[in-house]
């Protein structure tokens, strides 16, 4: 009869070992810091003659001149935003973890994928530990993609996920989710920490022993990280985060770490009647309801990664009705946000002090770079104004304290994706240096300071 693995309790801020839970560690004196874990079994030698140690048993060390150079096969799913987000698609022996608020597209997405694979000759396992087969069903009915060849398993215990996968062949493995997931051989309930982390951590050996690519579903937290220990995603070879809001079509794939890839690479999906679609063009989706001759709009051009983005911001200043004016932002932090109004207050002469400001950045992105401060600072303008901006205009730069307006990086790759939508003046600042001639006749207006910058607005 096989034994149970033997559980310990950590402490996550000193590391101490305990064999039961207490409320404080005994070690550090931290409250509620102890988690359970697997006890690891040492083997002995006890100094016998010829006895071998588990440390003896392990790999080799290798050159890296002795390994092949040649790129990782990676498995294609078709749909081009995905596969482009990993870096060219998912590599066998991979863990990537999908997180995102509820209702987001998660499961859809994954389904997708575990579908397109299926009909590409991959076998997959959709391992499902929050729905029963029969409501992934429902589902598939409504994606465009035929999945009926799909294997989905409804199970919660991690063994017998991995016992299935091996059993039909699986060479990629959903689980969806890994906070419902759990091993026998902790007695903590299924989404605690040391649950997460022991499934997740077997997970990857089965990864990588076995050769099979996992793609794990994460719930997220309130604060917006995923649920769980920080380790989870120092585990894993991917995290994708999936943005946007639930009101809006859109939604944006975004990778904070990878492996086979790059950082901070974006895809951008449409969520129809028939699931996820790719979005060819992102910069011409975000820019399509976009209305010239409106006050308060400028656009400005975003790295993702090592893609451009355009993407429209809008501002509106009103006359504040009750005695503490309104600060309200969605897309721009508001600690940003109150650092631009006091710049333009003090440094370009203009009154915000008894107005209510609004900023919005159109289709639920999130500015995180500097390089749309310029933006935000025209569209205030505008509004405060009322008068709007040329259409045709672009407005890249940071802007510092003093009103100064500075140069940013990538220029080049953002004009050329602004001259490739049709615009022909981009406002940049003053010490802005180019590779190469502006793209496509492109006009570029140099902007020393904030106050030249509405002198110019107002011409």
């Amino acid at each position: 009869m096989a034994t149970k693995a033997r559980s310990v309790f950590r402490c996550t801020e000193c590391g101490a070992e305990q064999p039961k839970w207490t409320g404080r560690c005994e070690a550090c004196g931290e409250w509620n810091s102890l988690v359970e874990e697997v006890a690891a079994a040492r083997a002995r030698a006890h100094g016998r003659p010829g006895a071998r140690t588990h440390a003896a048993a392990g790999p080799e060390p290798v050159r890296l001149d002795d390994l092949s150079s040649e790129a990782l096969p990676r498995y294609r799913t078709g749909l081009a935003e995905f596969d482009y987000v990993l870096g060219g698609g998912i590599v066998p022996g991979s863990l990537v973890l999908v997180g995102g608020e509820p209702g987001i597209g998660k499961s859809t997405l994954l389904l997708q994928v575990a579908a397109r694979l299926e009909a590409a000759g991959v076998p997959t396992l959709y391992a499902s530990g929050e729905e029963s087969p029969e409501q992934v069903r429902l589902r598939a009915d409504r994606i465009e993609e035929p999945a009926g060849r799909v294997h989905v398993l409804a199970e919660t215990v991690l063994e017998r996920v991995i016992d299935q996968a091996v059993r039909i062949g699986a060479r990629v493995v959903v689980v969806d989710s890994i906070q419902t997931a759990y091993t026998a051989d902790l007695e903590g309930a299924p989404g605690n920490v040391g649950q997460v982390r022991e499934c997740a951590a077997r997970l990857m050996r089965f990864a990588k022993e076995s050769g099979p690519a996992v793609l794990l579903v994460g719930h997220v937290t309130k604060g917006g990280g995923i649920a769980g220990p920080k380790t989870l995603e120092h585990i894993v070879d991917t995290v994708l985060y999936f943005e946007g809001e639930g009101s809006l079509d859109h939604r944006i794939l975004r990778a904070t770490k990878n492996r086979f890839g790059g950082v901070d690479e974006i895809g951008v999906f449409e969520m129809t009647s028939a699931g996820l679609l790719p979005v060819a063009n992102p910069s011409a989706a975000f820019l399509a309801a976009r209305h010239a001759g409106i006050s308060g709009s400028a656009v400005t051009a975003l790295m993702e990664g090592t893609r451009p983005l355009l993407v429209e911001i809008q501002a509106l200043a009103a006359r504040a009705g009750f005695g503490t004016p309104q600060r309200v932002s969605a897309g721009v932090d508001h600690r940003r946000l109150a650092v631009l109004l006091a710049v333009l207050e003090r440094r370009a002469g203009l009154p915000f002090g008894d107005l209510d400001v609004f900023v919005n950045v159109v289709g639920g992105v999130r500015l995180s770079e500097p390089s749309s401060d310029l933006a935000v600072v025209a569209a205030l303008i505008s509004s405060v104004r009322d008068r709007a901006l040329p259409a045709d205009a672009l407005f890249l730069g940071e802007v510092g304290l003093g009103g100064e307006v500075r140069a940013v990086a990538g220029v080049d790759r953002r004009l050329a994706e602004a001259a490739r939508h049709g615009f022909r003046r981009a406002f940049v600042g003053s010490r802005t240096g180019l590779k190469q001639a502006a793209p496509g006749g492109l006009e570029l207006v140099r902007v020393e300071h904030l106050g030249e910058l509405a002198h110019r607005l107002a011409a």
